[in-house]
């Protein structure tokens, strides 16, 4: 990918991450030409790139559109994620070190202060989804494997953005927190089987949490 086409690449894919290209809108070429700074080709090669990650869908005659989750799509995401999830946390438990459990350790210490702070709720959910995302990836590196890692990363992008078009609730977050703690007391104790539930049941928890407008 050529250096242009990797910027409109980066450009695009954090516009929808962030969601100012929001689910089922229309990405039209000379709009995001003018954004991106460069001509058609390299914005059309970003574009290709972003349809094989699944955040956009190229329809002929039709141009390209941000990719709109069904709750099909959020099920098949959810489900793989725990598989995976799960897969990395066994793994972690076999071979995690002191320093990397002292790093979960203090991400789970922030994240509790964030829920008792006194900062608007939208506030706690922002900063309490930054330690919770340090939670994961520290797990993902600790289980060694690179390409575990680059696979839940694609599947963290994407769940980003479901995300922020449906939002969690500040409770429902705040509900599901018992699991980090079970996390971090089965990777200490290197419990291969224990960790991969609890992380299962956390990646279903979080799912339910993003679903729980559909309930009401």
């Amino acid at each position: 990918m050529s250096h242009a086409a990797e910027h409109a690449y980066r450009t695009i894919r954090e516009s929808i991450l962030s969601g100012e290209f929001a689910p089922n809108g229309r990405l039209k070429e000379a709009d995001l030409v003018a954004q991106c700074g460069f001509s058609r080709t390299p914005v059309r090669e970003a574009l290709r790139r972003l349809a094989s990650e699944d955040f956009v869908s190229l329809n002929r005659n039709q141009g390209a559109q941000v990719k709109a989750w069904t709750m099909d799509d959020i099920n098949d995401l959810f489900q793989l994620r725990a598989l995976l999830e799960g897969y990395s946390a066994a793994r972690a438990a076999d071979c995690i070190t002191l320093i990397q459990l002292n790093k979960l350790r203090e991400s789970i210490k922030k994240m509790d202060e964030v829920l008792g702070s006194n900062a608007s709720a939208d506030k706690k959910v922002e900063d309490f989804l930054i330690h919770n995302n340090i939670v994961h990836t520290s797990i993902w590196q600790a289980a060694g494997s690179e390409r575990l890692e680059s696979m839940l990363g694609r599947l963290i992008d994407q769940s980003l953005v479901i995300r922020t078009a449906r939002k969690y609730s500040l409770e429902r977050i705040a509900q599901s927190h018992h699991h980090h703690e079970e996390l971090l007391k089965s990777l200490t104790a290197h419990d291969a089987q224990w960790s991969e539930s609890i992380m299962r049941s956390h990646i279903h928890a979080a799912r339910d949490a993003l679903l729980v407008n559909d309930e009401n």
